[in-house]
């Protein structure tokens, strides 16, 4: 028995038993289901997409029993969840996934409350329909009453298989960018310019991007997706139903592969409660952005007897997830209307003068820089302080109606003060990189097969500098640990699963290693996962060492 197995084992039987314990059974299999007036061949979970909330209670022992009727192995991954690390569910990392016709028996203390979700954790399942929801009520119950309570969760499904996609990223930069700018925009535009400044700005700019080989208007790798809410498309139009006056509790999740959705509501407030399960100090907005794997909690109080529309944009402005708050069934909101697509400028990217990021990168000179190949090693970005907040925008803008609170990280203020703020014993810069020409994307240059895992110790708090040296937003993902965003709120800072980290900007988070095993830290866009962007911490025991990785990596490499 290795010496983390003994630790984690000796742990459990000193641990007082539960009150209560329950049994879940899942079945995974492939269905066909409606989506948009088509059937589509899907992966299912109990015959579902999304499949079955999952609503325990903290305190509760529970066994999850999941049956793989698929012809491949598959895995279920507890999104935000603490648990053993051999109960993740990372094939080849925390167990040797599930085999077809087997089943496996989940089986951990649930020890913590909030919105959190699964999904699988092999190959591209998730993008083909393997995710659902998790609400975990508090031991000593919600902290806000309301009358409704529903979730909201965001997907993207796509007709082309996870494989075909990637092997057109791989064989064609920018394949699904409909929007690549052209000779006679360039015409256009030049045209339009009023003074000879104007005209040279646009010429710097085209020359530019073209030496960097990236396109401005490439703001998601992949198009092509119909947005889901809870499986349905914008068509289906799922519905939630309200009494006007009452207080209606919607959980928000992005359980997408490869989306990034700005949500709102027309007409209503949405006062955020909790960001990734934690409760944070009450910030009424009008929307929020919300990345690939993040759940926000809102309360809403619809006054008025009619229809309004939740509604998520894609980042790029291709579509909408759409749904219904409604007093009566067979309501709808009115569609949502696209707002123009955002254009990345060398502002956004941390360059010149107007740039809100940490990077220094106001001198570059382009000629210099082999940027063919996408690497921004040289960029000269520097370390973030904890009291540096510039690279905490949103790139491209939310492009909100005048006068709209939109909902920023530097806004979030945790509630629970039940746990310490550790000063980092350390600090870890990681860079977020990559290739695009080749799609291969990565962390410090290296992707997932040729790096290290990264060390701790039980107990030493860290802080981790993400410089991200791409175009790309990463919404980046810790398994097993906290991350406390340094945001500008001191000891209040909020404490999150999921960070985005902008393009060309610097974010640090600080994480207490305080559960002892192997866990995966990846870029929880799908495609940027599977091509590299993944990495292992790997958490010892005091006065001990894990056993060295065995299994051959990552299933998803």
């Amino acid at each position: 028995m290795t010496t983390i197995i003994r630790a984690l084992l000796a742990a459990a039987l000193l641990a007082p038993l539960s009150a209560f314990a329950a049994t879940y059974d899942l079945v995974i299999d492939r269905t066909d289901v409606p989506i948009e007036g088509q059937m589509r061949r899907v992966f299912s979970i109990n015959g579902q997409i999304a499949g079955p909330t999952l609503r325990w209670k903290e305190g509760e022992d529970v066994t999850v029993n999941v049956t793989n009727r698929l012809n491949e192995d598959t895995s279920i991954h507890w999104h935000g969840v603490l648990l053993p690390y051999y109960m993740d569910g990372v094939p080849m990392v925390s167990f040797a996934g599930i085999k077809p016709g087997a089943t496996f028996s989940y089986r951990f203390k649930v020890r913590q409350s909030g919105t959190y979700w699964y999904h699988s954790h092999s190959g591209g399942q998730e993008q083909e329909g393997m995710y659902a929801p998790i609400v975990i009520e508090p031991a000593k119950g919600e902290r806000y009453k309301v009358a409704r309570d529903y979730v909201v969760m965001f997907s993207d499904h796509h007709p082309m298989s996870p494989g075909a996609i990637l092997r057109k990223l791989k064989q064609e930069p920018g394949y699904f960018n409909d929007r690549k700018r052209t000779l006679p925009g360039l015409l256009r535009d030049l045209q339009a310019a009023k003074t000879t400044e104007e005209r040279q700005a646009i010429i710097s700019d085209r020359l530019a991007w073209g030496e960097m080989r990236m396109d401005p208007t490439d703001l998601a790798d992949v198009t092509g997706y119909t947005f889901l809410v809870n499986g349905r498309g914008p068509n289906d139009n799922w519905t939630g139903l309200f009494k006007p006056g009452e207080k209606v509790r919607l959980r928000f999740i992005n359980g997408s592969a490869m989306t990034v959705f700005d949500a709102r509501i027309p007409g209503l407030k949405l006062k955020v409660v909790q960001a990734d399960g934690n409760d944070v100090a009450p910030v009424d907005v009008d929307e929020f952005r919300i990345g690939v794997g993040e759940t926000y909690d809102v309360i809403v109080e619809p006054r008025e007897d009619r229809a309004y529309t939740i509604e998520g944009q894609s980042i790029d402005r291709r579509g909408f997830a759409r749904a219904t708050l409604a007093p009566r069934e067979g309501m709808a909101g009115p569609l949502p209307v696209l707002r123009p697509p955002g254009v990345l400028g060398m502002a956004d990217m941390g360059h010149g003068s107007g740039g809100h990021g940490s990077g220094g990168h106001g001198g570059m000179d382009h000629s210099k820089m082999d940027h063919s190949k996408m690497d921004h090693a040289a960029m000269g970005h520097t370390a973030a302080a904890a009291s540096d907040t510039s690279g905490l925008v949103h790139v491209p803008p939310v492009d909100a109606p005048a006068g709209a609170k939109v909902l920023s990280y530097t806004d979030l203020k945790r509630l629970d003060r039940g746990y310490a703020l550790n000063p980092p014993d350390r600090t870890i810069d990681i860079r977020l990189t990559g290739n695009m020409e080749k799609f291969i994307w990565s962390f410090d240059d290296r992707k997932y097969s040729e790096q290290p895992v990264i060390d701790f110790t039980q107990g030493e708090t860290v802080r981790l500098v993400f410089k991200n040296e791409t175009m790309m937003n990463h919404p980046i993902h810790l398994h097993g640990l906290w991350m406390d965003l340094e945001n500008g709120a001191g000891d209040a800072r909020p404490r999150k699963h999921v960070v985005i980290v902008p393009p060309g900007r610097t974010v640090s988070v600080t994480v207490q290693m305080a559960e002892v095993g192997r866990w995966p830290f990846h870029c929880h866009f799908l495609f940027h996962m599977m091509t590299g962007m993944f990495r292992e911490f790997v958490v010892h025991p005091k006065g001990a060492a894990m056993p060295a990785a065995t299994g051959g990596g990552h299933a998803h490499h």
